[in-house]
C-alpha cells in the first residue's frame, strides 16, 4: 500500500473512503466499522483514517484489526497505532493480556546481564539476585540455539568479583554483556532449557532447583517481547540488508544440514550442461534462494531466527547501536507477522550468505584435492571455447 501524505487530514481520508468528509470522530468511527466488513475495502485505508481520529474507541478497534490481520496490513494498522500512541491514545489491555505482558512482578533486587549471540548461535545469561547481607546470588546460564541450556551454575559473589568476572569475559569475547529486564534473562534460560535435548540435561544440571533458589515463580512459557513497543516506528518499514554488515550478524549462517540440500541444487545449476548462459543461471540461482527462504525461515526455524532478532534488537539497543536495533524489530516482526519474506531485501541476504559459505567450504576443499575428472558443463563449455578460436 502506497505511504499516505503526512499533512492529509481526517476528512480527507474518509473522503478517500467515499464517506462524508465533515462527519465527527465518532460518528467516523461508527462508518469506519461499517466498512470494515466489507471486503472490497482496503483495511489499510481503514487503519490509516483511524489513525487520525482522536479517540480511545479508535484505537481499540485498530486493535481488533491489528489480531486479525498480517502482512502490509497490519503494518498500516500498527502505524495508525503508534500516531494514536503518541497522542495518549491507546487501547484498553485486557486481563489476559496484561498477564502475559507481565510475567512476573518488576523486583528491584534483580537484574541481569546478556551477551550478544554469536556467530554459532551462543551466549552468556546473569541473573543477579542481591541478597539481605551482602553480595548477590548469580545464576549463570550458557545457552545455544542448537543444543538448548548448555550450562547453569548459581554461585554466591561479591559486587568487586561480579564487576571483575564482568570485565574479564568482555576482554576475552570482545564484546559488551548489557544491562537487561531480568524476565527477558528469565525466559532465554528457561526456553533454552525446553529445548535442551533429554540426552543433554544430565550434563546442566538442575537448573529448575537452581532457578527455584533466587526465583519463585513458575518457569515463564511466554514473553511479550519489549521490542515491538520501543521500535514500532521501525517496525512499520521492512528492515535494511545493511543488517548483515554488523559483526554479530555477519557470521549469522542458517543451520548447514538444513541450507545443504539447496546449495546442492545450486551446483547442479551451474555444472549442468543445459544452462550456459549467466543470466539463465541467476535467474534460476534465484528461484532456488526464494524457495530456501520460504522453507528454511518457516516452523521451527523461523521462531528460532525470530527469537535471535528480537533478542539482537534488545542487546543493539542498550548497546546505544539504534539504527541496527530497528532493523533486527523490523526483520523479527516480519517473521512473527508470517509475512512473504522473499522480496525482502534482508532475508535474500541471509539466506545467500548461508548458501554462499558452504559454496565457499566447498570451494576450498576442491582446491586442496585436485580434480582429475571434470563436469559435463565443463566439458561443454571447454569445447565451445575451442570451436570459437
Amino acid at each position: 500500500m502506497a505511504k499516505h501524505q503526512a499533512s492529509e487530514t481526517l476528512g480527507e481520508a474518509l473522503q478517500k473512503l467515499q464517506l462524508d468528509p465533515a462527519m465527527e470522530p465518532a460518528a467516523a468511527i461508527v462508518a469506519l466499522r461499517e466498512l470494515r466488513g466489507r471486503s472490497e475495502v482496503n483495511s489499510g485505508a481503514i487503519a490509516h483514517a483511524l489513525g487520525m481520529v482522536p479517540l480511545g474507541e479508535a484505537a481499540q478497534m485498530l486493535a481488533e484489526m491489528e489480531a486479525e490481520s498480517s502482512g502490509e496490513s497490519r503494518r498500516e494498522i500498527r502505524r495508525a497505532l503508534f500516531k494514536l500512541k503518541q497522542r495518549g491514545i491507546e487501547p484498553a489491555v485486557s486481563d489476559s493480556a496484561q498477564s502475559t505482558r507481565m510475567l512476573a512482578p518488576a523486583n528491584t533486587n534483580m537484574s541481569a546481564l546478556i551477551s550478544p549471540i554469536d556467530a554459532d548461535g551462543a551466549r552468556i545469561v546473569w541473573i543477579v539476585k542481591a541478597r539481605l547481607q551482602s553480595g548477590s546470588s548469580r545464576l549463570w546460564g550458557l545457552t545455544s540455539e542448537s543444543e538448548g541450556l548448555v550450562g547453569a551454575t548459581l554461585s554466591n559473589i561479591s559486587g568487586k568479583q561480579l564487576r571483575s568476572e564482568r570485565k574479564e569475559i568482555e576482554q576475552r569475547a570482545q564484546t559488551a554483556l548489557v544491562d537487561a529486564d531480568w524476565r527477558l534473562a528469565d525466559f532465554i534460560l528457561c526456553e533454552a532449557y525446553r529445548r535442551t535435548p533429554e540426552s543433554r540435561r544430565v550434563l546442566v544440571g538442575n537448573f529448575l532447583a537452581l532457578r527455584a533458589e533466587i526465583i519463585a515463580t513458575s518457569p515463564p512459557t511466554e514473553f511479550t517481547h519489549p521490542i515491538y513497543d520501543e521500535f514500532a516506528a521501525e517496525i512499520a518499514s521492512d528492515p535494511s540488508a545493511e543488517l548483515m554488515k554488523e559483526p554479530e550478524f555477519a557470521g549469522w549462517k542458517l543451520p548447514a544440514d538444513k541450507t545443504k540440500p539447496y546449495v546442492d541444487e545450486v551446483n547442479d545449476v551451474r555444472q549442468s550442461p543445459l544452462v550456459l548462459n549467466r543470466y539463465q543461471q541467476e535467474d534460476r540461482i534465484n528461484t532456488i534462494v526464494e524457495r530456501a527462504i520460504a522453507e528454511l525461515l518457516s516452523g521451527d526455524g523461523a521462531t528460532l531466527a525470530r527469537r535471535r532478532l528480537e533478542d539482537m534488537a534488545y542487546y543493539f539497543a542498550r548497546a546505544g547501536r539504534r539504527p541496527a536495533a530497528g532493523w533486527a524489530a523490523a526483520a523479527a516482526a516480519r517473521l512473527r507477522d508470517n509475512a512473504d519474506l522473499k522480496r525482502i531485501p534482508f532475508f535474500q541476504e541471509l539466506v545467500r550468505a548461508s548458501l554462499g559459505a558452504i559454496l565457499a567450504e566447498q570451494a576450498e576443499h576442491e582446491r586442496e584435492e585436485p580434480r582429475l575428472i571434470a563436469t559435463p558443463a565443463e566439458v561443454m563449455r571447454e569445447r565451445q571455447q575451442r570451436s570459437g578460436r
